[in-house]
Order: C-alpha cells, then structure tokens, then sequence
C-alpha cells in the first residue's frame, strides 16, 4: 500500500538535508511475489514455518562466504558521514532511509545471533530479535535503497549499503517472502530470454520495421541483424531498446554507428537482454543463469566480441562480474575488450574520424548528462580512470554544441540517483521513486535556469524509464529525457544519405 504523503518535495538545493518525518515511508512496499514467480527463480512460494531458522542460516552463510557483507556489518561506527546522502531520504524525510538507520535493520539482528555482547547483553549494542514485525519492516525499507553506492563514497570505511540491501532481500527470498517485479521479470529471461517475454517472432518483426524507418528518415538500408551466425559482434542491450521510447532511438544510434564502422554484427533472440535483475536481489545464483545464456548464445552464433548496450546495471554486472558468472571468455578475440560497452566502441570510432557528424543537428537541444550510478560507481570504461565519466561526454560534446554540466556535487562519483533503480521501478512504488527523484530533478531545474538546458541524456534504461515517468512531475515534458546514442543517432549522416534531407519535423522527432 502506498503511502498517503504524495506531495512532491520543495528542495532548495538538491543536497538539503530534509526535517525529520519518522515513520512517513513505513508503508511503503512493492507487491510480494507470488507462488509462481518464486518457483520461477528457485525460492519457497510463501513464509515457510521455519522461516526464520532458514533465515538465521542464509544470513550465516553469507557472512561466512561474503567477506565483504561481514566486515560492513562488523566496521559502522556511526560516524554520520553517510546519513545526509542518500536520495530516498533527502526526499522523503524518514530516518530509515539513512542509510547508517537501513543498515542497522539487519545489523541489528546479525548483532543478536552472531556477537558475543549481542547474545549476552543485547540492549547494550542495539541488538534485536527476528520478528515476523522485523522481516516486515525488512521488506519495506530494503525496497527503499536503489543500491545506487552513494552513500558508499563518503563513508570512511567503505561500507556499501548496496551489498547489504541486497543480502537482505536474497535472505527474504529464501523465507518465501520475495518482490513480484524482479522475480517475475528473472523468470521472464529463465525461460524466453529477455524482461519483457518478447518471443523470437515478435522481436525480429520488430527489428524489421526499425530497419524499414531508418532507411524512410534517411534512404540508406541499415541492417538490424538477429541470430546471424559468424557475425563479429554481439550486441547485449536492455530489451527496452526494442519498444520504447526513447530507447528504441538510442538503439537506431548503435546500429548507424555499426554500419558506419563497416562491421558485422546481430542480436541474439535467445539472449535478447542485456538487464539482470539476479543482482538487485542479491541471488548469485540467478545473475550466473542470466548471464550464462550470453555465454551460449556468443558460442552458438560464433562471435569475437561482445557489446553492452545503455544499460547501467547490465553494464555493472558485466565489467565486474561477467568473467566469474560465466568465464572464461577465452573463445572471444583477446585483441578487444571483453565485454565492451557500446560508448567504447563509439567513442572509438568518432577518434577514427569514422562517423560524419554534424553537430548542427542537435542545435534544438540544450542538454545535460545524468551519470547512472552502477556505471559511475560501480565500474570503468576505456583504458584510462575515470573513462565511465568522460567518453559518455566525450561522445555527447563530438555531437551537440550546447552541453552543460550539472552541479559537480551531484555528477560524476557522487551521481545523485534517478530513483527508480535496484528493482524499485514498478507503480506501486511510484511515490517513493519520485521522492527519490526529487534531488535530482532538483540538480537539473538549476542547470535549467542557469544555461536554459531543455534535455537530458543517460546511458541507463532504468533511468531513462523512471525519467520519463517522474519528468512531467517537475515541469518537463517526458521526452526531455534522452538516450546517449539517440543524440547520435540525430548527428550522424550516412554514407548515401543526402545531408541536404534533413526536415525540422525530422530532427525534432529524433529527440522525442
């Protein structure tokens, strides 16, 4: 149930620190999953009567298995440095939102059952008994953390929210009491291979009619290929590219880019998604599933490389997990990187001198660039530190004259999330995702009113569907947000394409 509180927060800044409204997100819960999406991914259907014997022994199991969860539980001094910086609770004003307060929902209990004091003096060290009133709780506020990792950077010793968020909900899962979003959506990729259950017909017809729009806006055959054995690459893209906007823009911009670069590439029916959602909830089991189906489908069609879409947490999982999940990638050509991100392979060509631009094409949008935060904080791009940053902005600068930062404090490393990420990006979560919105929204009205910036890009499909939703929200209109390869898309000229073609209606529909 929702929480009745849905008024959209005035902030002054994007980084005020909120009044204190205790309680005021207690309500607020995603819809539990049922029986069947459960089974889908391995876990019990309902609260199992032993459940919190399972639970004790998952949590052990992870401290003894996951140095990392153990230390992070073991290290909080309280210190303070993280509790003004998460978005959730600029936004919504509840303490639990801190992110020192969510942690402590489980350390809590880990202090009971797995500490000395906690054991014997348990009032002393704030432990605490599990309750089916704690795993309630647990419920509720470990689907209010995104896992963005921002509070992460300013913590001192390095503790990441993130990976307990995600240890708790692996632990809910195991009991029998998971999330219907995620867990059907990993069910959806077990069994037909991408988030949305799009068959393989469905999906090449649909790769079809974007061929034939692309050669109608621009003459020119551009091919979008599917299952096309001996092909150079293979692209792995959220399968949001397939039917939205504005991601289906953003994929038109890869496959020009491809057909400039003269390579030969496809999309994989079978392995048609690049998401993987076996990450947001904390299952290494189901993330290695996911992405096993990659590895098959790369050996099946008989590929050298393979190329990650704009996807932010599909990108995480990939530059920091692919070779553990579904390694080795021995059969790949070594001579590039593997994975590669599609910014790479972009960037790459645009130093070629590769794509004919003309950044005029762009010149009805004033723009901004919103860092998503699994690519900003949780991995790299490019050879140099730092590539996840700057060949985003590279790339978006080769093609637009009127770029602008937003406030440095809410970039970069320190990105300010969109709100809608870690599996939170389902209805019944809405007011909570545009309170979780409201910073940077907040960042973006600035830069708004400072430069007169109109759009904005982002390189995560998540994001770019929680923008669009919460948008309106703040003043924008929903196609002010942007994909990175979209802005290319529009600057490109292809080889035959006749530049003297280009019609406004054109141009502003490119940037819808």
């Amino acid at each position: 149930m929702a929480p009745k509180d849905t008024e959209i927060p005035q902030l002054a800044h994007p980084l005020e620190i909120p009044r204190l409204k205790c309680g005021a997100m207690a309500d607020s819960m995603p819809y539990p999953a049922s029986p069947e999406h459960q089974a889908s991914v391995g876990f019990p259907g309902e609260l199992l009567p032993d459940w919190k014997e399972r639970a004790l022994a998952k949590m052990k199991d992870l401290a003894e298995k996951n140095r990392a969860f153990q230390v992070y539980l073991d290290a909080c001094v309280k210190c303070g440095a993280c509790t003004d910086k998460c978005h959730y609770f600029i936004g919504t004003g509840d303490p639990k939102n801190m992110p020192v307060a969510r942690q402590d929902l489980l350390r809590s209990v880990y202090r009971r059952y797995f500490t000395f004091a906690g054991k014997h003096f348990p009032w002393l060290v704030g432990a605490r008994d599990l309750t089916e009133e704690v795993l309630d709780e647990w419920y509720s506020y470990y689907h209010q953390c995104s896992q963005c990792r921002r509070c992460s950077v300013f913590c001192p010793f390095g503790i990441d929210t993130a990976e307990i968020s995600m240890a708790a909900r692996e632990i809910m899962d195991v009991v029998g009491k998971g999330q219907k979003y995620c867990n059907e959506i990993i069910g959806k990729v077990h069994k037909i291979g991408n988030n949305l259950g799009l068959q393989e017909k469905a999906l090449r017809a649909t790769l079809e009619g974007l061929e034939e729009d692309i050669e109608d806006d621009t003459g020119v055959s551009v091919r979008i290929p599917l299952d096309e054995k001996g092909a150079d690459i293979l692209l792995v893209t959220p399968s949001a590219d397939f039917f939205a906007e504005p991601h289906i823009e953003g994929l038109i911009g890869y496959a020009k880019v491809f057909h400039e670069a003269g390579v030969s590439w496809t999309v994989s029916s079978y392995a048609s998604e690049a998401a993987n959602f076996g990450l947001f909830i904390g299952s290494y089991e189901n993330m290695r599933e996911v992405s096993l189906r990659i590895r098959k489908a790369a050996k099946e069609l008989g590929v050298k490389r393979i190329i990650f879409g704009e996807c932010g947490h599909a990108w995480r999982v990939a530059y920091s997990f692919l070779n553990t999940l579904a390694g080795p990638w021995d059969f790949l050509d070594q001579n590039y990187p593997v994975p590669q991100h599609i910014c790479e392979f972009t960037w790459g060509e645009i130093q070629k001198g590769t794509l004919n631009i003309d950044k005029a094409r762009n010149d009805h949008i004033r723009l901004t660039y919103h860092d998503s935060c699994n690519v900003a904080r949780a991995s790299g791009m490019g050879e140099e530190a730092g590539g996840q940053f700057e060949i985003p902005r590279h790339i978006l600068k080769s093609v637009c004259n009127h770029f602008y930062d937003m406030p440095r404090d809410t970039i970069m490393e320190s990105t300010l999330c969109c709100g809608g990420g870690g599996g939170l990006l389902t209805d019944e979560l809405m007011d909570l995702r545009t309170k979780g919105a409201s910073p940077r929204m907040t960042a973006l009205q600035e830069v708004t009113e400072e430069h007169g910036v109109t759009h904005m890009a982002a390189i995560c499909a998540i994001c770019k569907t929680q923008f669009s939703k919460v948008m309106p929200k703040f003043g924008y209109e929903m196609d002010s947000i942007l994909s990175v390869h979209q802005m290319v898309s529009n600057a490109i000229i292809l080889t035959g394409q006749d530049a003297g073609e280009e019609e406004e209606g054109e141009t502003a529909e490119g940037a819808a």
